[in-house]
């Protein structure tokens, strides 16, 4: 039980820092579920954005998901996402009652504007240190490259980027561990 509050208790605090969505949130998640908590390595936190980023929801919703999941089962995923969210559900039910009477102030304007540059850089920050966590060889540059102008000037699915990305990760590990022996 003293686990499952943890997870909640965590995730909570991260929830409550909302502010610009789920990439905005993963500096936060991986200081304390990595650096803190040590309940993940990394590499295992690269893995979950690029799972949650695959699948249907919020990026921060689905690896506090997967976090809970590795650490208690089922009940521990429910928890986790249950603390990731609630924070949004309170803090969003309050602004809606008050922000009609507030928004054309500037002070609240300004505060917003604050909010959103503030967003913005952790969102590079998030971008700088998964690239140096993922970017390691030419292959890496040369996937990336291929993967942005892919998603950015085409039609093709982000998810049919992942999946050929997969692969072709896959294939050079295998061929790597085939060289060695």
């Amino acid at each position: 039980m003293k686990q499952l509050f943890e997870l909640f208790i965590s995730f909570a605090r991260i929830g409550a820092f909302t502010f610009g969505g789920g990439y905005a949130m993963l500096p936060m998640i991986e200081k304390e579920i990595v650096e803190k908590k040590k309940w993940a390595t990394s590499d295992e936190i690269l893995d979950y954005y690029a799972i949650g980023q695959c699948t249907p929801g919020l990026i921060a919703v689905n690896t506090a998901t997967f976090i809970g999941y590795k650490r208690k089962g089922i009940l521990g995923a429910i928890i986790a996402t249950l603390g990731v969210v609630f924070p949004s559900l309170i803090i969003i039910t309050v602004i809606s009652m008050f922000f009609e009477h507030f928004q054309d102030y500037t002070i609240v304007q300004h505060a917003l504007g604050g909010v959103r540059v503030a967003v913005a850089a952790l969102i590079v920050h998030t971008i700088t240190k998964m690239w140096k966590q993922s970017i390691k060889d030419w292959l890496g540059i040369l996937l990336f490259i291929f993967s942005f102008i892919a998603v950015a000037f085409s039609d093709i699915s982000p998810v049919i980027i992942i999946i050929l990305g997969g692969i072709i990760g896959t294939n050079k590990n295998m061929r790597k561990k085939a060289d060695a022996k």
